[in-house]
C-alpha cells in the first residue's frame, strides 16, 4: 500500500502559545503527536521533547536492530511495536530528568500518541489524551483510550458520555509523560486495508468537533493535507479552546497511487503543450 499524510497545528482562539507538537516521518511510515501541558512550566518544551525523542530512536533503531529497547516489552509484539513502546518509555524518562534537572520545568508533562506503519501492519503507542482513530467503511472508530479522569468515571458508569463532554474537570489526566519516572503505556496492533484513513489529534479538535463531523471532514475531503487543514479549522470555527492538532494519514493501493501519479503527469503534459498533435 501507499501512504498519504498530512499535518496541521494552530494555537487555537483562547491560548497563547502552542504546546502541541507532532512529527512524521514519511519515509518510515513514522507519525508522532503530542499535547504538552504545564503552561508557565513549559508545556511546550515537554511535547517538543517527547515528539523529538520518539522519532530519534526509532531512526536509531532502523540504522541498527541491535540498538537496546527499553521498558518491559512484550513477547507476542513485532519488532516495530516493541521499538515504539521502548521509544515512548524514554520519551517519559527525558521529561522526568528533564523537568528535575530544571526547576522552572517541574510540573511540565505531555500526551503522546504515536503510529508505526509498516506495510499493512500498525503499531500503536498511546499516553494521555490525545487520540487515534480508524476511519474504515464509513465507520469511524476510536483506537486509543483516554487517561482522563472523565474518562475513567465514563468507563466506571459514574458518569454519561454527555455529562463528561460538559464536565469542568475534562483536562486532569491519569497518566502524562513526565509525570513520573515511569508510565504505564498503552500498546496494540491492528490491520491495515486499503482506503482506511488513520487520524491522530490532539483533544483541541475532539473537544470542539463531534465525531460525525469528523468522519464527514475526513470522507469529504481526499487530499490527507487538506483534510487536515480543514478539521483545525472546524475546531476554531466551534471556539477553539484550545491548541489543535491533526494528522491524517490515508492507505491508498499501489494502482491507485499509479493512476493518480499518471492523470497528474497527463495534465502537466497537455498544459505544457506536449501531448496531442501529429
Amino acid at each position: 500500500m501507499r501512504i498519504a499524510s498530512g499535518g496541521a497545528t494552530d494555537v487555537g482562539r483562547v491560548r497563547a502559545n502552542n504546546e502541541d507538537c507532532f512529527g512524521i516521518v514519511a519515509p518510515m511510515g513514522l507519525f508522532v503527536l503530542s499535547d504538552g501541558m504545564g503552561g508557565a512550566a513549559h508545556g511546550e518544551v515537554a511535547s517538543a521533547l517527547a515528539v523529538e525523542t520518539v522519532i530519534k530512536h526509532c531512526q536509531e533503531a532502523e540504522n541498527n536492530p541491535a540498538a537496546p529497547v527499553y521498558g518491559e516489552t512484550r513477547a507476542g509484539w513485532n519488532d516495530r511495536t516493541k521499538r515504539l513502546f521502548s521509544a515512548v518509555y524514554l520519551a517519559n524518562k527525558r521529561i522526568f530528568e528533564s523537568a528535575e534537572a530544571h526547576p522552572e520545568q517541574k510540573g511540565m508533562g505531555a500526551t503522546l500518541t504515536a503510529a508505526w506503519i509498516n506495510g499493512p501492519r500498525l503499531s500503536i503507542a498511546h499516553v494521555g489524551d490525545s487520540r487515534a482513530y480508524l476511519l474504515r467503511g464509513g465507520n469511524l472508530q476510536q483506537l486509543t483510550s483516554d487517561h482522563s479522569m472523565v474518562a475513567e468515571q465514563v468507563r466506571r458508569g459514574i458518569m454519561t458520555l454527555a455529562e463528561a463532554e460538559q464536565s469542568e474537570i475534562q483536562s486532569v489526566l491519569l497518566r502524562a509523560l513526565g509525570s513520573e519516572p515511569q508510565v504505564e503505556i498503552d500498546t496494540e496492533e491492528q490491520e491495515l486495508f486499503a482506503r482506511d484513513v488513520l487520524l491522530l489529534c490532539s483533544d483541541g479538535l475532539t473537544r470542539m468537533v463531534t465525531e460525525p463531523e469528523i468522519a464527514g471532514a475526513l470522507q469529504s475531503e481526499p487530499d490527507a493535507e487538506k483534510a487536515a487543514a480543514k478539521l483545525v479549522e472546524r475546531a476554531n470555527d466551534a471556539g477553539g479552546a484550545d491548541n489543535i492538532t491533526v494528522l491524517v494519514i490515508r492507505m491508498e493501493s499501489e494502482y491507485q497511487g499509479w493512476f493518480s501519479w499518471l492523470r497528474r503527469w497527463r495534465k502537466s503534459a497537455n498544459g505544457n503543450g506536449l501531448a496531442g498533435g501529429d
